[in-house]
């Protein structure tokens, strides 16, 4: 790790959970990892991408939220004091920051202004990367 020479908060690294991961790279259904993994926030994030690509935006919304909520519990346990850095370059990291980025898409969505900026605000401060990439990934090619 690289030494911090602004004097902020250091960067916070999830912890990877192998099987979860491996399920959802291997074509498992984030019905069924979300089921045996309800902390796993990349679960919830896939099923509020399915969600919204079928435009079932409630749904998105809801499965958004909740992979918000998991990965906050765990960024607290990990030593996140409630700012600072999330390396979209850590890939624990990931499914929650697909799931902030899902919550503000889906905000957005339902007229929900002032949350989608909170929202495009926070992953942009937590990993300007994340923001770029998943912002970039909604654009129409």
């Amino acid at each position: 790790m690289s030494q911090n020479l602004l004097g902020g908060p250091p960067p916070t690294e999830l912890p990877d959970n192998p099987e979860a991961r491996e399920a959802l790279e291997n074509g498992v259904d984030p019905v069924e990892v979300a089921a045996k993994h309800p902390t796993y926030s990349a679960a919830w994030a896939a099923l509020a991408d399915r969600a919204f690509e079928n435009k079932n935006v409630i749904e998105s919304y809801a499965y958004a939220r909740t992979g918000y909520h998991r990965g906050l519990d765990q960024l607290r346990r990990a030593g996140w004091k409630g700012h600072g850095p999330i390396p979209w370059e850590h890939e624990p990291n990931r499914g929650f920051l697909r799931a902030l980025h899902a919550l503000g898409r889906a905000a957005a969505a339902i007229g929900e202004t002032e949350e989608a900026e909170r929202c495009r605000t926070f992953l942009r401060d937590s990993s300007a990367e994340a923001a770029d990439t998943l912002e970039s990934a909604d654009r129409p090619s």
